[in-house]
């Protein structure tokens, strides 16, 4: 099946293109893109010019002062100034604010706004929205102009213009108008460096959720494919099991039969035969019991893995007559089922090992859940052998364990001697089942 798509366009480091903002990054606080609090500060920015010349006007008309004259004509310069702003900061699209388009709309807005507060001093209220539209202009110097310009109109308007507070009172006026345009530049670099920091982590975050996300889905891959592997290694396992034991079980039975009825006039060989024919026929149901138990993890079904590990055991204990004792350590966690089947899969290998080959007297088995791993070690004193050399001999019961257990990630380390017994420790990540939401 082919699945196809639209891709996404992708700016650098195959990061999702916006479309192009409305309007530069906020002035007033450092919201990165894609805030839900940016669109608020845009529409702030964009209704502050409107909002501050409003205030000026009511403030102006409030003041009976002036003639009437005097006050329709400041009116009609100020809906000058409300159109300038209009048309061409509120209402041109992204793709017309150039650098220079702001540099213009700025410098209508300084001059129309000193006109008015030369008039009349209330719209220093309006002049204040000079420092916000200086602070997007690029490059810098260019801003520092700007806001520069503002703060010299500002502070000396209401005192006869520049000259007059340049000859009244030169050193103060040039200090305050020297800190309140750096303070506000500064202001604008640290409230941009803060937005591209918070954008920096936010696209940190989106890629960690990412590969996050990737590595679940990998992780859920390689547990299905070991899940395959494992069905065919079971597969194999248990037609070796069938073709040594059972196969060649019923062979011997068959022979055996087949002997007594020879036996003709010789009771006693016929005897022997049929005795040799059930004995046969025990040790292969023995044997079709124990792969029945191996096909069936029943046991995990509710009981969890200790309780299944500790059953096997038990069992495996009765029907071998050899003393066999089981221990778990640690806090029982839900593993994933594939973690509890390939441990208990070990121990059945394991303990099967040992009834074949080791002669053992008594067997050992500790189950271990340590933070992020769970162990197995199983124990015997019986006789050992060379692991180097059972390796090289193709020993299919360990080179089975060693194979379920790197499929998970994990290791097997065996330590045996001839005559000092065996130790097999299995060492697997505890891959903890989660409940879902």
């Amino acid at each position: 099946m082919t699945l196809s798509a639209t891709p996404a366009v992708t700016g650098e480091d195959n990061e999702p293109m916006s479309s192009a903002p409305d309007r530069p990054p906020s002035a007033l606080l450092p919201v990165e893109a894609g805030s839900p609090w940016q669109p608020w500060l845009h529409r702030l920015e964009t209704a502050l010019p409107h909002v501050l010349l409003g205030i000026s006007v009511a403030l102006s008309i409030a003041d009976t002062g002036d003639t009437w004259q005097h006050q329709w004509t400041t009116l009609g310069l100020a809906a000058v100034a409300a159109m300038w702003v209009l048309l061409t900061d509120t209402l041109p699209p992204a793709r017309l604010r150039t650098p220079v388009w702001l540099a213009v709309s700025f410098a209508g807005l300084l001059a129309i706004a000193a006109v008015l507060m030369s008039r009349d001093i209330v719209f220093l209220v309006f002049m204040i929205s000079g420092f916000f539209r200086a602070i997007p202009l690029r490059p810098p110097p260019v801003m520092l102009l700007a806001l520069a310009s503002t703060s010299v109109l500002i502070n000396s308007l209401g005192s006869g213009g520049p000259i007059q507070v340049l000859r009244d009172w030169p050193y103060p006026f040039l200090v305050i108008v020297i800190v309140q345009t750096a303070a506000i530049a500064l202001g604008a670099r640290m409230s941009g460096k803060l937005a591209e920091q918070n954008e920096q982590r936010r696209v940190a975050v989106s890629r960690l959720e990412a590969a996050l996300e990737e590595n679940a889905g990998l992780h859920r891959q390689l547990l299905t494919q070991a899940r395959e592997a494992g069905v065919l290694d079971e597969r194999q396992r248990l037609s070796r099991e069938i073709h040594d034991t059972l196969a060649q079980g019923f062979t011997g039975i068959i022979t055996q039969i087949e002997a007594a009825r020879q036996a003709g006039d010789d009771p006693a060989g016929r005897e022997r035969h049929l005795a040799a024919a059930s004995a046969l026929a025990r040790d292969n149901l023995t044997e079709t019991r124990r792969s029945v138990h191996a096909l069936s993890p029943a046991a995990l079904g509710d009981a969890g893995l200790p309780a299944a590990l500790a059953g096997v055991v038990d069992r495996w204990s009765n029907l071998t007559g050899t003393a066999a004792e089981f221990t778990t350590t640690g806090t029982p966690l839900p593993l994933h089922p594939e973690v509890e089947m390939t441990l208990l899969r070990i121990t059945q290998e394991a303990l099967a090992n040992v009834g074949r080959h080791a002669r053992a007297s008594r067997v050992g088995l500790t189950l271990s859940y340590m933070d992020d791993q769970v162990t197995l070690d199983v124990r015997d004193d019986g006789a050992g052998f060379e692991p180097d050399a059972a390796t090289r001999n193709g020993a299919f019961g360990l080179r089975g364990m060693r194979h379920r257990v790197q499929r998970l990630a994990g290791t097997l380390a065996v330590e045996s001697e001839p005559g000092e017994g065996t130790a097999i420790s299995a060492t697997v990540p505890a891959i903890i089942v989660r409940e879902q939401p």
